[in-house]
């Protein structure tokens, strides 16, 4: 896959992005450094810091202060992994051992504690109070994600509109925070911050479904993680739905037993039934939907290179393959 123009627009705030990082990573305890330089710096897209700084940059601002929340992003972003791979007992993330597999349960916990406690700690040094709401907003709306989430597991009744929230909720609500903070941080109105917190949302949609669509499309040395893991651990995704509605009795019947019961006995079964009745294909344009819509939200800002690379953002999302 072709590398996307903006990696290299941002090559230089990334750099300075990397900084920050391993600066606000230092901790006096051993352990707790490792553990997270162990997972920030594993191999990850940092596509929520990427909309910070674009936002930002999109809007004319050349202060210090995007690179400071597009760490604090990226910070609440790995705690969430961390504590998301030992709930679902994970193995793999972009491939290598989860935190959790190589430390242990309990030190990923308290280590995504700290990341918490950190990110929080330098969000209060741009002394803004609307920052501060953002992100406190958005760290407690991922936490009831995580739950809704959670409820949801071994459960195929659970409906799209339920599910698109757990996405909402979970994943797309970050993506949000990271464009509403570009704006904010250029002293712009609560217009242009709405209108890049919808396009964040809409984004980060976007990007969870094509997660979905790899759990059964992609290939391990590819996506960095193994494929059929939502399977395992009997999450009702937007292809599995796609099947229960569509499918053969016999077809629904199977994807709803994996579903209860979790684990990849029948997988190969599950997955001719979601080709059999195009589940990756209508996940897909779901996300390709919300793609166009996180484009729309850019009607207001200002033309130039950096509003183009939020522009491309939404189509990388879409057309990856990791």
């Amino acid at each position: 896959m072709q590398q996307p123009a903006f990696q290299q627009l941002l090559a230089g705030d990334m750099a300075i992005l990397d900084g920050v990082i391993r600066s606000r990573l230092h901790s006096e305890v051993v352990l707790v450094r490792q553990v997270a330089e162990y997972i920030i710096h594993s191999g990850g897209k940092r596509l929520r810091p990427v909309v910070v700084l674009l936002a930002a940059r999109a809007l004319g601002y050349d202060g210090p202060h995007h690179h400071e929340l597009a760490a604090v992003v990226e910070f609440i972003h790995t705690a969430t992994l961390l504590h998301d791979d030992v709930v679902d007992e994970s193995q793999l993330r972009r491939g290598q051992d989860t935190a959790n597999a190589r430390f242990g349960n309990a030190t990923s916990v308290l280590v995504g504690d700290f990341l918490y406690s950190r990110a929080f700690q330098m969000m209060v040094t741009v002394q803004n109070m609307r920052v501060m709401e953002v992100l406190a907003d958005a760290t407690n709306t991922i936490a009831e994600g995580e739950v809704l989430q959670l409820m949801n597991c071994h459960d195929p009744d659970i409906t799209e509109e339920a599910y698109m929230r757990v996405i909402r909720y979970k994943t797309a609500r970050l993506f949000d925070a990271a464009g509403r903070l570009g704006a904010i941080v250029a002293g712009r109105d609560r217009a242009m911050e709405d209108a890049l917190g919808a396009y964040g949302m809409h984004l980060g949609t976007a990007f969870q479904l094509i997660d979905d669509v790899l759990d059964y499309s992609g290939d391990k040395e590819t996506t960095g993680k193994n494929v059929g893991d939502d399977l395992a651990e009997g999450k009702p995704t937007l292809p599995l739905l796609h099947v229960m509605r569509n499918g053969t009795p016999e077809q629904a019947g199977r994807v709803r037993q994996a579903i209860a019961n979790g684990g990849t006995e029948d997988f190969a079964a599950i997955l001719q039934a979601i080709r059999d009745t195009g589940g990756l294909e209508y996940t897909r344009q779901q996300a390709e939907r919300e793609a166009q819509m996180a484009v729309d939200a850019l009607a207001g800002l200002p033309h130039g290179a950096y509003r183009d690379a939020l522009i491309e953002l939404p189509a990388f999302a879409v057309h990856r393959n990791y």
